[in-house]
Formats: C-alpha cells, structure tokens, sequence
C-alpha cells in the first residue's frame, strides 16, 4: 500500500532500556544495525504495526514495554533505486514512518529474535542512545537522526548532558566534506 507520492507507510520502533540505551538489531547476514520496524498492514493502526512487528522482530509483546511516545509526523527515507524491486521501480520512492519511543520493562532474556519464521536479525546489542550512524545502511542515517532527536526529551532531562548527541555523533553521521 503506497501513498500518493509513492511511499509505503511504515512504524520504527526506538526501545530504551532503564540505562537509557538503545537496542540495535544486526540485520541477518549483512553487517549493518538498525531499530525494529516494518509496514503498517491496510486496517492497522500505527500503534498496532508497532506491536505487531515488535513481537515478529524481537518477541516482545504490549507486557514487556510502555509506550513513551511517538513523533507526531511521518518521517520520510527515499530508497535508492537499486534497491527497488524490478516490479515497484516507478512507483514505490520508500518509507514513511511513524517513529514510537519505547521503554524496556521485560527482562533481556525475554528478547528472541526467532520469534516469527522470517527472522530480521541475527544479533543484538544495547547502545548509548547516541550511537553513531555509521553502521546503519546510508539512506536512513537521516531518518534515524531525526527520530532519535524528536523523541530525546522525553528520554532526558533538560539538564542531563545526554539530551543532545555528542561531537563524535555528529563528526561521524555529518562529516564536513572538503
């Protein structure tokens, strides 16, 4: 299911745990990490998709988390277009996506990767909060970016350095190009 400016509809999925990290999932077979997340099925809402790919991804279920937030617009990723199946090239741009922030209250065993038959990772790991972009494909660095900094006041206090990212986050994700 497409937009009329051809983008799928789509939930990310930001899960801290009471350390204020975050889980980053290694993609199965390739090494590049990234957030849960996946489409929104016609019918279902965005907290739904949500729930739904939070248990096929990573076996968790509404009892392990609580909901802190959610960006209140789409964010937009466009995929290149040799990533693009042949038969959607012309039509289908990339993702939308509703982003929700949410709080670990389960316990790390109860994390399971091979929740579904279709696994999306093979390894997972808690990072700062600001972990740098580099390992994330390319073309959702931005998305991540902004997600991770529309959601970070409801992670930090206003006083807690760890608000805003660090010099090494952005000298890493935004390079100044000479």
């Amino acid at each position: 299911m497409l937009d009329k400016e051809g983008y799928r509809p789509n939930v990310g999925i930001i899960l801290t745990n009471d350390k204020k990290q975050v889980f980053w999932g290694k993609r199965i077979r390739e090494h590049s990490w990234q957030f849960p997340q996946g489409g929104i099925k016609p019918g279902e809402s965005p907290e739904e998709a949500m729930l739904r790919e939070l248990q096929e991804e990573i076996g968790l279920t509404a009892k392990h988390v609580e909901i802190i937030g959610r960006t209140k617009d789409w964010l937009r990723y466009t995929v290149p277009d040799h990533w693009v199946r042949r038969e959607w090239r012309g039509s289908y741009k990339g993702q939308k996506q509703i982003w929700f922030l949410l709080k670990f209250i389960g316990r790390d065993c109860d994390i399971n990767l091979r929740a579904s038959e279709h696994p999306e990772f093979d390894a997972w790991r808690w990072n700062d909060y600001w972990i740098p972009l580099e390992n994330v494909i390319d073309f959702k660095r931005e998305v991540y970016k902004q997600a991770l900094t529309k959601l970070a006041h409801l992670v930090f206090t206003k006083k807690d350095p760890r608000r805003y990212p660090t010099e090494e986050f952005w000298r890493i994700n935004y390079p100044i190009k000479r």
